[in-house]
């Protein structure tokens, strides 16, 4: 992801240095109005005011949080630097997360790649990347943070991030159905080669990661993981479905009975001719491959019939 972001070069000490130079400047104003005469009066209401003002400048700046800093207008950097510090307090300090978020997308109705309905939903780990497109590429103005005609710094950061999760839920959602569409639900015609939605759920994540990043580099926002977490086909034809499946898993299962008996009676013949156990001609190994692949592919047991004569009476 290419960045926008820049690290803040501007004027920053440290904020245990800046609050004792104001105790300083504090104390000598106080002292200087009241020691009573008129040259220090105004010194001192001046050094109060001074004193007042330079509070703004004061910032802490969390682990894994940054602070956009804004000059009338004008972005001057970033800091992303943990600790107390001081800056110039006519800087606008717009406070960002850069902490890993989750999102639970809900399972949506989509059309696979062969055109069955499908429900399907996802579960996506994101970040703020570049604070320089997540703050001023995004539009945050449709939710305020006016409270009862005052601007309120924590609403203000809780509904920008509140936007942040709007955005990347839309375009999660449109991602999700875009990736929905290019693979089918499964291998319904047995072409194994191919990738589906039910057994590939590996390629499918890592396709709709980079089909998220793609869409959210805009916002500055990094996803991280993206996994497919729910998967089924819609309520209109998952009964069709099912019994579809059904029928495909009693052929597979089928033809490996078959497979199976076909190999026992070829030991069977074969361990007979080794022995010499009994002479067979072709109508009697024909009959007794009969009986043995009726007896080995039946769902049911066999019941035994006893032949009194022989196999022609």
């Amino acid at each position: 992801m290419k960045t926008q972001e820049r690290i803040f070069d501007g004027f920053m000490i440290s904020g245990f240095s800046a609050l004792l130079l104001s105790f300083i400047i504090l104390g000598a104003s106080i002292w200087g109005i009241s020691t009573g005469f008129l040259w220090a009066l105004p010194i001192g209401l001046l050094g109060c005011i001074l004193v007042f003002i330079s509070t703004l400048g004061f910032i802490v700046v969390e682990p894994n949080n940054a602070r956009v800093m804004i000059f009338f207008g004008k972005y001057r950097g970033t800091i992303t630097k943990n600790g107390f510090f001081w800056v110039n307090p006519l800087y606008s300090k717009k406070k960002l997360t850069l902490r890993a978020r989750n999102l639970d997308v809900p399972p949506i109705k989509v059309n696979d790649k062969v055109g069955n309905p499908i429900m399907i939903g996802s579960v996506l780990v994101w970040r703020v990347k570049d604070t320089y497109k997540a703050m001023f590429d995004i539009d945050t103005s449709s939710i305020s943070g006016i409270v009862h005609g005052t601007t309120n710094n924590y609403i203000q950061f809780s509904n920008r991030m509140q936007a942040y999760e709007n955005f990347v839920k839309i375009q999660s959602d449109a991602a999700l159905r875009q990736v929905a569409g290019l693979f089918a639900y499964d291998n319904n015609n047995n072409e194994s080669n191919t990738i589906t939605l039910r057994s590939d759920g590996e390629e499918v994540s890592q396709r709709l990661e980079v089909e998220l990043n793609s869409r959210l580099e805009i916002a500055g926002i990094e996803v991280i993981e993206a996994r497919i977490n729910y998967l089924a086909y819609a309520a209109e034809i998952a009964s069709v479905m099912l019994r579809r499946q059904q029928a495909d898993a009693i052929i597979a299962a089928r033809e490996k009975i078959v497979e199976g008996a076909v190999s026992m009676v070829q030991l069977a013949l074969d361990k007979l001719q080794k022995d010499e156990i009994v002479e067979l001609d072709e109508e009697r190994k024909a009959a007794m491959v009969s009986n043995l692949l009726v007896v080995l592919c039946a769902d049911e047991a066999a019941q035994p019939i006893v032949n009194a004569g022989t196999l022609h009476h």
